[in-house]
């Protein structure tokens, strides 16, 4: 019998039909569950009003400043990139850059920007062709794994320090080990991500380091002297803007869900729709995973693993969450040292990572960029922890 060729082309026509109707339906079942995690214990318009206040929150409040920190950091940048220092930046530091991250000594310039501000700081120094230029096309994603790692550094060890009239001068060797296990955990995220990259774009692809025609005709135009230094300073600003404005969409959508998945209820239970209000998922999460985690990272509590979970969306709100526990006496000098490690390292990456990814055009890599950096953490914790109890032993803290 002679086939008919009308069957076949009803059967590839029903099986389209079918997956286009599942498909919405699908959809909708999984949105509808997860946006009922939060409208169950909160009511649906405290759940909206929540959700719109915490991004209206986190853009006054956390967009607007990382705009400010990528125009400075775009205008310095611009500025050390006219003047030969990044060259010479690279030519310097690459002999301690390469071995430990596999990355030019350029990148040390973003180590120091991240660490004086926030993660999406080394983002301005990514998107200016003369620094890019020290680079391969393998090593450019792997930037958001190496500035991510040291975003708010300074912050975090700032605050950490503030504890000593609580603690005691043995805070200061805990930060130092935190500062020291973020390094290691920076080694792991990186040279994970750089693993990926290399099977992704293979190790000779170049980056795009020259200017277009027109770019490189006004920069031979540019005026010498100081306003050739006013010409740079605005050029760089600029870019710090764009920046900015580029950020905004997965900044606000991610670090909102995050934040409502972290904080918890007002202290007296009742949702009021505020900023900052959520149903405290990712520490119940913790809490259930402590047995493994306690003895990694040597916590006092189980309620300190809060901590290392809150700083995933979240470093500034971590560290108020430290200091109430400081205020409470539930925390010791080695949950210093791990805490500063965490918080530096991760700092709120689950929040920024999508944005800076999208930002640097790797959006299809950003699962990994996260893999990576989730288990550089980890390691950055393990590793502050077992050398605070080394400190510990030589100089008895």
């Amino acid at each position: 019998m002679e086939k008919q060729p009308g069957f076949a082309h009803a059967g590839k026509g029903t099986s389209f039909w079918r997956l286009w109707f599942w498909k919405p339906i699908l959809f909708l079942i999984v949105f509808l569950l997860f946006f009922s995690l939060f409208v169950v214990p909160m009511g649906l318009g405290q759940a909206i009003n929540t959700l719109m206040n915490t991004a209206y929150h986190i853009l006054m409040n956390t967009v607007f400043y990382i705009m400010a920190i990528a125009v400075i950091a775009g205008a310095i940048s611009e500025l050390l990139s006219e003047y030969g220092v990044v060259e010479l930046i690279n030519k310097l530091l690459s002999p301690l850059m390469r071995p430990l991250f596999g990355m030019p000594g350029a990148s040390a310039l973003g180590v120091v920007t991240t660490y004086l501000s926030d993660n999406p700081a080394i983002l301005t120094l990514a998107n200016d062709r003369k620094f890019r230029r020290y680079f391969k096309r393998y090593q450019v994603p792997a930037l958001t794994n190496l500035g991510t790692a040291f975003g708010m550094g300074l912050i975090v060890t700032s605050s950490m320090l503030a504890l000593s009239t609580r603690l005691g001068s043995g805070v200061a060797w805990a930060a130092l080990c935190g500062n020291l296990g973020t390094v290691v955990g920076a080694i792991v995220s990186t040279r994970l991500m750089l693993f990926f990259m290399k099977r992704a774009y293979g190790t000779e692809a170049t980056d795009e380091a020259e200017a277009p025609e027109e770019e490189r005709t006004k920069q031979g135009e540019r005026p010498r002297g100081f306003l050739h230094v006013l010409s740079a300073l605005m050029a760089g600003g600029k870019k710090g803007v764009d920046l900015g404005l580029a950020i905004i969409p997965g900044v606000l959508v991610i670090c909102s869900l995050v934040m409502m998945l972290t904080y918890g209820a007002p202290a007296d239970g009742v949702y009021t729709g505020a900023a900052k209000e959520g149903i405290a998922l990712l520490p119940e999460i913790a809490d259930k995973i402590g047995f493994v985690l306690k003895p990694l990272f040597g916590f006092s509590t189980n309620e300190a693993l809060a901590i290392p979970v809150t700083a995933l969306g979240s470093a500034g709100a971590a560290l108020s969450m430290i200091a109430q526990f400081a205020a409470d006496g539930n925390i010791t000098l080695n949950d210093i040292a791990v805490y500063t490690a965490i918080c530096m390292c991760w700092s709120g990456y689950l929040s920024t990572h999508v944005s800076m990814m999208d930002a640097l055009k790797c959006t299809r890599f950003t699962g990994k960029a996260i893999l990576c950096h989730t288990l550089g953490g980890l390691c950055a914790g393990i590793a502050a922890h077992w050398l605070f109890m080394l400190i510990s032993y030589i100089v008895h803290l």
